[in-house]
């Protein structure tokens, strides 16, 4: 997986390095266990300063998407780890108020609730590809 920046977008480089990690971690780019490069040498690969991958990787580990391990370096987590699961729940309920927010935004320009559902409805095929469209109707998790 390669991981690029843009110094000239809105988005800060730390999580621009955090959404391409989660997207590569959701496309199965990156598998449980796959190690991320250091620290040091993907701040030397995207001329950027290291503190500012370290951050990336800091709020990747909070949100239960790596583990760091050391001198061994940050591994992308296994979900079913039990190591990653506290993290994760915090993350979860994170995103349950984001897409709260989400909500209320699109409420307050207007839109209906079967609207929202519908949007969100294409977003997630967006993020899971057409091959898993019957699972949001049938309740099954990719």
């Amino acid at each position: 997986m390669i991981i690029s920046v843009d110094s000239h977008a809105s988005e800060p480089l730390y999580l621009q390095i955090r959404n391409q990690v989660v997207a590569g971690i959701a496309t199965g780019q990156l598998e449980p266990g796959s190690p991320l490069p250091s620290v040091r040498a993907l701040a030397s690969d995207l001329g950027i300063n290291l503190h500012t991958v370290n951050k990336a990787y800091a709020v990747l580990r909070d949100e239960g998407y790596v583990l760091m391990r050391g001198r061994a370096g940050a591994v992308v987590a296994d979900p079913a780890d039990k190591e990653s699961q506290s993290a994760s729940q915090a993350a979860q309920a994170q995103m349950d108020e984001e897409l709260f927010k989400l909500a209320l935004a699109f409420r307050a320009r207007g839109g209906t609730q079967g609207e929202f559902a519908e949007h969100a409805v294409q977003a997630a095929q967006r993020a899971y590809g057409p091959s898993c469209a019957g699972e949001a109707s049938s309740g099954k998790e990719a």
